[in-house]
């Protein structure tokens, strides 16, 4: 295949300085398009090449085109939200992040593919490493399209793991910012207390780029808060942080890491020590543990509001597992509901006092490479206790497993020190031993 086209922040770069054409830009990432689409099926559908051209002009991202996935509100193409009851909703106006990627310049390539509803249900999506292989969800479009280098950003978002673990199995670095740092208003809701819009690219410094021109500006919409950016150098991108003193988790759940994956975050350990870091093994009380359990109350409740029109009026168009959460949602109560989101609240702000001392805990993103198979897009148990305090977190690429599928690392930080924990990421992007294309 053609080498792939430069990354968001080497790109932007490269057009600023009159070294890259925009327009050349475009049809580079259009070519890998045609290129690699007929069988990666990252995209629900896409602009054709001559409107992306018409499209090209000015601005800070002018000639970026950016993968957006099929939940988030476009006025030129459908937004499906993956499912058959959405099929052909034109909707006819953008979602504000959107509007913002076109006031900067940027172009809307494509709406990648989602599982239905941003839940369980796949889609068509493979994973580019091995076609053979999920490429994780729900933002499994995004993934293997930055991934091929289709796209150099692409937006996603996450509930429970769909941002962090489609990142990780397909090789890229993925972003899910501190909750409600990202607007998210015109983004089709899975459950409202959970879910975030993050980003995909390539790097460290694209994810952190695209978290300083993108993240909220002010708290116009429910939840919102606004963070400083990540300072970044014009040229250089975001100065890493100094060698840092990592808490390396031990979860209840480790007994379903594979080997592989554990090889690859012991070789990534012994390195960061190496790099001067300190990594000291670290655990966290059962009360946060219970925090998984206390999530899935959220999503039934929350979920169950947000599809009970689709589970009455479209039944027979809508999967089994939306399905499910209707039904369970039900049967909740609301002191169930009111106890969890008390609790959620609580344990958030005392992540920073279990924390004291430490930079960025270190996890993983997954149980281990890409599950074989498209009818599942993996576990997500990894994730999921981030998602459900907010906290921001970023997975990096670290090895291949025998396969030569993507094997990558998770850091997470307290709320709302979202900078901080890309000047570690970018610590360790630069201390690790970069993983072959």
């Amino acid at each position: 295949m053609s080498k792939l086209p430069l990354g968001l922040f080497a790109a932007t770069r490269a057009i600023a300085a009159g070294t890259l054409a925009p327009q050349d830009y475009v049809k580079q990432c259009y070519a890998r398009a045609e290129e690699t689409e007929p069988w990666l099926r990252a995209f629900v559908s896409r602009n054709a090449l001559e409107d992306l051209l018409a499209q090209t002009g000015d601005g800070e991202w002018a000639g970026i085109p950016v993968g957006v996935k099929d939940l988030v509100a476009t006025q030129d193409l459908p937004t499906t939200n993956g499912s058959p009851i959405y099929a052909d909703q034109m909707l006819g106006h953008d979602a504000p992040i959107v509007a913002k990627i076109r006031q900067l310049g940027g172009l809307v390539f494509g709406k990648t593919v989602t599982t239905e509803f941003a839940f369980r249900q796949p889609g068509p999506t493979v994973n580019f490493w091995n076609r053979g292989h999920t490429p994780g969800g729900s933002s499994s479009g995004s993934a293997s399209a930055v991934a091929a280098g289709v796209v150099p950003i692409a937006l996603g978002t996450q509930t429970v793991g769909s941002v962090i673990r489609p990142a990780a199995f397909c090789g890229v670095v993925g972003l899910k910012a501190s909750y409600g740092a990202i607007p998210r208003a015109g983004v089709f809701p899975l459950s409202g207390s959970l879910d975030h819009v993050g980003f995909l690219a390539r790097s460290v410094n694209d994810v952190a780029y695209a978290f300083n021109t993108l993240r909220n500006r002010s708290v116009g919409e429910p939840d919102a808060i606004v963070l400083p950016a990540v300072p970044m150098d014009a040229q250089t991108g975001i100065a890493p942080s100094a060698a840092p003193r990592i808490a390396w988790l031990k979860t209840p759940h480790d007994a379903l890491v594979t080997p592989e994956q554990k090889e690859a975050m012991a070789q990534s350990v012994a390195a960061m020590r190496k790099a001067g870091a300190v990594v000291e093994e670290f655990s966290l009380p059962d009360a946060y543990w219970r925090g998984i359990e206390m999530l899935q109350c959220l999503l039934e409740c929350e979920a169950g509001v947000i599809h009970a029109d689709h589970f009455k009026n479209h039944a027979a168009l809508l999967c089994e597992s939306i399905a499910d959460l209707v039904k369970k949602g039900r049967n909740r109560t609301a002191y169930e509901y009111l106890e969890v989101r008390a609790a959620q609240q609580a344990l958030r702000h005392d992540m920073m006092n279990q924390l004291k001392g430490f930079d960025a805990i270190l996890t993983i993103p997954a149980t281990g490479a890409a599950p074989e198979g498209l009818g599942s897009t993996g576990d997500p148990v990894f994730c999921a206790l981030w998602s459900f305090l907010g906290l921001p977190a970023i997975t990096l690429p670290i090895a291949r497993s025998t396969k030569g599928l993507p094997l990558g690392l998770q850091l997470v930080a307290p709320y709302k020190q979202d900078a901080h924990l890309m000047r570690v990421a970018r610590w360790a992007e630069l201390s690790l031993p970069a993983v072959a294309a």
